[in-house]
C-alpha cells in the first residue's frame, strides 16, 4: 500500500455503441490479448442475443437490461479477513461501489465462460438471462458471499481494526 500517493483513477471513456462508460468496463475486462474488437463482437452479439430471447428491441431497454443484470450480481457486503490476537477472523465489511461493480464484472466472464455452449457470445448471452432471471451461477456466487457475511456477522465488532 502506497504512503503517500494515491493510485490515480483511469478514465474509461463510453463505448461506441450504447455510449455507457459501465458497458465499456465490460468489454476491457472481457478482452484478451488486446484484441479489444473481438471483444466488442463478443458483448455487443450478447446483448443482441439476450435482449431478443427477452423480446427487448430499443437502444435504451438493452442498457437498462445490462444495468439490471448488474445489478442482481453485485455484491453490497463482502468477508475480509482481519488478525487480532493470534487469530483469524472474517469480518463482513461494506463493498464500495466500484469493486461491486468490478466483482460482479469478473463473476459475469467467469461463469460464463464454465458454461457448456459453443461460443464465448453464446455463454455471455446465457449467463445474461440467467442473471436476469435470478438464477446462474454469478447470481449463487454473490448469494453465498450474503450467507458467509451473514454467518459471521458475530465478527463485525472487528471491522475497526485495521490492518
Amino acid at each position: 500500500m502506497a504512503r503517500r500517493h494515491s493510485a490515480n483513477k483511469r478514465v474509461i471513456f463510453p463505448d461506441t455503441k450504447y455510449h455507457n462508460v459501465i458497458m465499456q468496463k465490460f468489454i476491457n475486462c472481457l478482452m484478451k490479448g488486446g484484441k479489444k474488437s473481438v471483444a466488442e463482437r463478443i458483448f455487443y452479439g450478447a446483448i443482441d442475443l439476450a435482449a431478443q430471447k427477452l423480446k427487448i428491441d430499443s437502444d435504451e431497454k438493452k442498457v437498462e437490461m445490462f444495468l439490471a443484470i448488474l445489478a442482481k450480481v453485485r455484491p453490497a457486503i463482502e468477508v475480509r479477513s482481519r488478525r487480532v490476537g493470534g487469530a483469524t477472523y472474517q469480518v463482513p465489511t461494506p463493498v464500495r461501489e466500484a469493486r461491486s461493480i468490478a466483482k460482479a464484472i469478473k463473476w459475469l466472464i467467469e461463469y460464463a465462460s464454465k458454461r457448456s455452449e459453443q461460443s464465448m457470445m453464446k455463454r455471455l448471452a446465457g449467463e445474461f438471462m440467467d442473471a436476469f432471471n435470478d438464477r446462474g451461477s454469478s447470481v449463487k456466487k454473490r448469494e453465498d458471499t450474503h450467507k458467509m457475511a451473514e454467518a459471521n456477522k458475530a465478527f463485525a465488532h472487528f471491522a475497526w481494526v485495521s490492518n
